[in-house]
C-alpha cells in the first residue's frame, strides 16, 4: 500500500501535541515519524505455555516484545526456523506451535533479550 500525501487538518488528526516544529512538514510530506527501535537488552520478553483456545494442542507464546511489526516478523521468522515449527505473529505476540519454551528462552537470550518464562 502506497504512502498518500495528507493535507489539510486530517494529518492532525491522531496528534495530540507536539512542540516539534518538523512535526507539520512531516504531515504535510506524507511522512511516518518513526520510533526509535528498543535494543534487546531493554526488552523484557515473557514466554508463555497456552493450551486453552486452541483445540486442545498446546502453544508456546512470546510477549512483550517492543518494535515494529516488520520487526516482529524477523524475529518470528527466526524462531520458528530455530524450533523447527510452525506458527504466526499477531497482536505484538508471537505464537509457535508445540512446546518450544526452553528453545525459545534459549534462543532468546542468546540473542541479548531479557526472557522470563511465565505461566504454564
Amino acid at each position: 500500500m502506497a504512502k498518500q500525501k495528507i493535507s489539510g487538518l486530517d494529518g492532525l488528526k491522531n496528534l495530540v501535541y507536539s512542540t516539534d516544529p518538523s512535526t507539520m512538514q512531516k504531515i504535510e510530506s506524507g511522512e511516518e515519524p518513526e520510533a526509535a527501535p528498543v535494543a534487546p537488552s531493554q526488552q523484557n520478553l515473557r514466554v508463555w505455555i497456552e493450551k486453552n483456545h486452541r483445540g486442545g494442542k498446546i502453544a508456546t507464546i512470546v510477549r512483550g516484545f517492543e518494535g515494529s511489526e516488520n520487526e516482529l516478523k524477523v524475529l518470528g521468522k527466526k524462531l520458528k526456523n530455530h524450533c523447527g515449527t510452525g506458527g504466526s505473529e499477531k497482536d505484538g505476540e508471537i505464537i509457535l506451535q508445540g512446546h518450544q519454551a526452553d528453545k525459545v528462552v534459549k534462543f532468546l537470550s542468546e540473542l541479548g533479550f531479557k526472557v522470563k518464562r511465565a505461566g504454564g
